[in-house]
């Protein structure tokens, strides 16, 4: 007699890495031949939770190694405080439960949230990693998803056509530690649009279609240098996670070389214990290698594969790509070519990093920089400081942002030559640096304008360059500075703040002499701290606002 399983398949799309182009980890997809099995697990938790289980066996048979995605209602995890018997179909499996993401499907009205978080955070105790999905086209309270704190989120492609909605969601992950992903990416469009976000996952059509086959290989388009979003500090080590191939701590010689003979594409495999940490790292080639040898397998076939294995190389999610050039640093050359293991703040392996990735987004970074470098100065552009803004504005930080450039400059340019007019561009560019070194950001955005960015403390680092003596071709000229200091609720973006700035340079350049106008975006009026002249030296002639 039939059963409704006998009538289900499944299906495996690719998540898709869009920093390294790699495979990050497949979900799993329900497929019934008949019925609408979907929509009764939506309204029967233990069904819901038995699907999860068939969906993991399903994997199973198609020994993928890559991480995996299994979907559950919100509203299971509520009713069941947990997925039932998911923990003991995994360990059956010879998984582990942080190679497994539960993908928290809406809806959530009606769902219990209290019961919802202590589901959540029991799960977690076992190390399930939480992905919150379909965030813009399903039903979660905001506040639910922060009290989440998913390790991922997945967003509807409707909303590439926000791009702000996006934007907001990558700074709120970055709050949380989340990854953001978008799913449903349909043309190169959608995937431009969702580089462009910042988002660092995705998965849809263009890449891969589900198949009852995991696919081994998924189409990326070449992105256009404009669609990278510009790097804050890293780039972060969560940008370039790859799948790690995990074995158990007793795993025998002869179990890894399996492994290792029957995935060409794996480069090294992890030890790891109980609790997911990582103990020993073995090396591909250096494994093989001593296998292959003579007397090799007899030697080692049955003895632990500890033993052929090296202290593994470990940074955390957090890290960025610097820092692991740093941990790569320490040892002997003959482990460059080691992957690096990513652990979160359990000590868990969440994958690994490769140097080749790493050192190839570096690259392209440096000359993305590069190109965006003024040539008379090699002082980094407008967007760049303005990138900088948004960032500051995002993370609620308070700063100034100043305006600095040369007194009737057209006049040192028609009296004293171009020549000299540039060599006094060049000397203020790099006095700004100077001053201002480990404390500011200095752009030059054209001619003879600079932007800083800084904390209103380090204000007076940037106006000691007032009282300096500038001549061009033997005739004396002074600086202009205005300032505004931004804090939170103050301006929206850098766009808020330039208007603020510019009611104010167009005061400073009104004085006579050295000028720096000081205003604060919000409030009416500046203050004069430096210069005399056009108008009488008090706060309030002039408003700022927003």
């Amino acid at each position: 007699m039939r059963t409704w399983t006998d009538a289900l398949r499944f299906a495996f799309q690719p998540v898709v890495n869009l920093t390294t182009g790699g495979i990050a980890a497949l979900e799993i997809l329900a497929r019934p031949e008949t019925g609408d099995i979907l929509a009764e697990a939506r309204r029967n938790p233990e069904l819901d939770g038995r699907l999860a289980v068939l969906a993991l066996r399903a994997a199973a048979r198609k020994e993928t190694l890559l991480p995996l995605h299994i979907n559950v209602f919100a509203a299971t995890l509520a009713d069941l405080g947990g997925i039932g018997p998911l923990p003991e179909a995994i360990r059956e499996a010879g998984r582990m439960p942080w190679e497994v993401t539960l993908d928290i499907v809406p809806p959530y009205t009606h769902v219990p949230q209290r019961a919802l978080l202590e589901a959540v955070a029991a799960l977690r105790g076992l190390g399930f990693r939480i992905s919150a999905d379909g965030i813009g086209d399903g039903d979660v309270p905001l506040r639910l998803l922060t009290d989440l704190s998913p390790d991922l989120i997945k967003l509807d492609a409707s909303l590439l056509a926000r791009p702000a909605a996006v934007r907001a969601m990558r700074t709120l992950c970055e709050e949380l530690g989340a990854l953001v992903a978008v799913e449903g990416v349909e043309t190169e469009l959608q995937y431009s649009a969702a580089l462009s976000a910042g988002a660092q996952l995705a998965q849809g059509e263009l890449f891969a279609p589900p198949a009852r086959i995991p696919v081994a290989e998924v189409y990326v388009p070449p992105p256009a240098p404009a669609a990278v979003p510009p790097p804050r500090s890293g780039p972060y080590v969560r940008e370039f996670i790859r799948p790690a191939a995990l074995l158990p701590v007793t795993a025998s010689a002869l179990q890894v070389r399996a492994l290792l003979t029957g995935s060409p594409d794996v480069s090294g495999v992890l030890l790891v214990d109980q609790t997911g940490t990582p103990v020993r790292s073995v090396h591909r080639s250096r494994f093989l290698l001593s296998m292959s040898g003579r007397y090799g397998h007899a030697l080692y076939a049955d003895r632990p594969a500890f033993k052929l294995g090296d202290a593994p190389r470990t940074v955390g999610v957090d890290a960025t790509a610097w820092e692991v050039l740093d941990v790569v640093a320490v040892g002997g050359p003959d482990r460059t070519s080691d992957d690096v293991a990513v652990v979160d703040r359990f000590g868990r392996c969440m994958g690994v990093v490769r140097l080749a990735d790493l050192v190839r987004a570096l690259a392209e970074t440096r000359v993305e920089e590069a190109a965006a470098l003024n040539p008379l100065t090699r002082l980094p552009g407008s967007d760049a400081i303005t990138g900088e803004v948004d960032r500051w504005l995002a993370d609620g930080r308070v700063f100034a942002l100043s305006w600095l450039d040369i007194d009737r400059f057209k006049q040192v340019n028609d009296g004293a030559g171009f020549a000299a007019g540039d060599e006094l561009i060049r000397a203020v560019g790099r006095a700004l640096q100077e001053v201002t070194a480990g404390h500011a950001r200095v752009g030059h955005i054209g001619g003879d304008d600079f932007l800083v960015l800084a904390d209103e403390a380090g204000l007076d680092r940037v106006a000691t360059l007032l009282d300096a003596p500038w001549s061009a071709g033997g005739h004396a000229v002074t600086l202009s500075l205005a300032t505004v200091v931004c804090g939170p609720g103050g301006v929206a973006d850098h766009r808020q703040a330039a208007a603020c700035l510019a009611p104010l340079k167009k005061a400073a350049k009104a004085l006579h002499g050295a000028s720096w106008v000081l205003g604060r975006a919000g409030l009416p009026g500046y203050e004069i701290r430096r210069g005399s002249g056009a108008y009488p030296a008090q706060a309030g002639y002039a408003a700022v606002e927003p």
